[in-house]
């Protein structure tokens, strides 16, 4: 089956359930031969809807293994059979949000936003029902970090729940929203006058000579990335992915090491595969004698397999305080020292002076981390985008006491001066000059003579 042709039906079966026809859309989606995450997952919600739960988890089984990177897949599965296996749905799902406040599937064809306080909140739940509560605790503290205006009542009402050891109510997803197909790929299904008038324009690659469909560019050159032309159509999968057509200029800005490449085109940037471009020269000294080669027109090659959320370099990183109580932060991997105890101080509304960061749990040597501490070591310990930290509060170190017995009793009539007997002991607590001390006899403080007290040996 073509792309038209699972285009043409995708766009049939979500027209049947706007139309309140959902069996006529559940009938068209599953004659699609080969389904895509997004179809996969319309799918299961339409069997939610009929109440058949088996049909529903092999769907939402088939997204995902569409799209290990589709965190609303995860999330709904985890709502669907909660309580059961639901606590690593919930997990996966966070990590795909890849330290992100939320994920909004408008671009993909859904209208709904994933929270990553809602995932941590449901996390939380499980937690809570398997009765580790501070577990929830910790996911609810973590959620903390991630929560909007709107989302504030929810993680502190369930907060309070926590503390008191009470469950509270699941973050549910609508059933009835699905993902639907890209407007501008539908559009394309009517037919067309492509021959139209005539018309002039030129191109941002010198002796240019190739015509097509592809989309007309802007007439600029980009100062970022370096230029490629794309030979074959992409459509994306994920929200991170980029649509594009043979015949497209793009400029790569990062190659990954798993053959996916982070370009720019008209001003979006998102990963298209790297084996889908070809490297384009298009200064103005080029030398390209016969314009532009044609795209191919064999199949497209194989898609290369993204590399797991898990083994990526984030851009985020999730730190975990070990503090009197236990609570996350989020900032970029790398950070500076400064960066790291300003947001730690921050959270804790303490001065940063006061506190003391460690690696472990004893505050000591090479595990202390300072302004003289090499960062790049810190951050190499971080693991799928986390990081734990101990923090402590910093008690400076007491000086010994320093104590004087009375050679001599001294009385005195100012209510500045201490008075004491014979053999009484004296605190030091401060000394005024060489003649006068200030000290502490009982429960009495005062200035004396130096002269009528004789200092204690250290271990006396």
């Amino acid at each position: 089956m073509s792309f038209l042709d699972t285009l043409r039906q995708w766009d049939e079966a979500v027209t049947c359930v706007d139309k309140k026809n959902q069996p006529e859309a559940l009938r068209i989606f599953l004659a699609i031969a080969e389904p895509n995450s997004k179809i996969y997952f319309n799918i299961g919600c339409l069997h939610l809807l009929d109440k058949d739960l088996d049909a529903a988890e092999k769907a939402f089984d088939g997204s995902i293994r569409k799209d290990e990177h589709l965190a609303v897949a995860f999330f709904q599965r985890g709502i669907t059979f909660y309580k059961r296996e639901s606590l690593g749905d919930f997990t996966n799902a966070y990590k795909a949000l890849r330290g992100n406040q939320l994920i909004d599937y408008k671009a993909l064809g859904l209208r709904y936003k994933l929270f990553a306080c809602e995932v941590l909140h449901n996390m939380a739940l499980i937690e809570a029902h398997l009765g580790n509560w501070k577990n929830a605790q910790e996911n609810l503290m973590n959620a903390r970090d991630y929560k909007t205006e709107s989302k504030l009542n929810l993680i502190d009402n369930a907060l309070q729940s926590i503390l008191k050891q009470k469950l509270f109510k699941l973050v549910e997803f609508p059933t009835s929203k699905l993902f639907r197909p890209n407007k501008n790929y539908v559009a394309q299904l009517e037919k067309k006058d492509y021959l139209g008038k005539a018309k002039v324009v030129a191109s941002v690659i010198p002796q240019d000579h190739f015509s097509g469909f592809a989309p007309l560019q802007p007439q600029v050159l980009a100062l970022e990335g370096k230029a490629h032309m794309v030979l074959f159509e992409f459509i994306p999968e994920t929200s991170d992915e980029l649509a594009v057509v043979p015949g497209n200029i793009v400029f790569v800005l990062q190659k990954g090491t798993d053959n996916w490449a982070s370009v720019i085109f008209n001003g979006r940037k998102g990963l298209v595969p790297y084996n889908y471009l070809q490297p384009l020269d298009i200064s103005p000294t080029s030398k390209i004698p016969k314009g532009i080669t044609t795209p191919p027109t064999h199949d497209p090659p194989i898609r290369p397999k993204r590399t797991p959320v898990t083994e990526r370099r984030l851009d985020k990183c999730m730190v975990k305080i070990h503090f009197t109580f236990n609570f996350a932060i989020s900032i970029p991997m790398g950070s500076s020292y400064q960066v790291l105890i300003d947001k730690i101080s921050e959270k804790l509304k303490m001065e940063a002076t006061s506190l003391i960061l460690s690696l472990t749990p004893e505050a000591s040597g090479d595990s202390v981390i300072d302004a003289n501490t090499n960062m790049e070591s810190v951050w190499a310990r971080a693991k799928d985008g986390h990081l734990t930290v101990w923090c402590k509060i910093y008690e400076p170190p007491q000086e010994p006491q320093i104590c004087f017995t009375a050679l001599h009793t001294y009385e005195s009539s100012n209510p500045e001066d201490l008075s004491f007997e014979e053999g009484d002991e004296i605190v030091l607590l401060s000394r005024i000059n060489q003649d006068w001390l200030e000290g502490q006899c009982g429960e009495k403080t005062g200035i004396f003579p130096a002269s009528f007290v004789e200092e204690k040996p250290a271990n006396g």
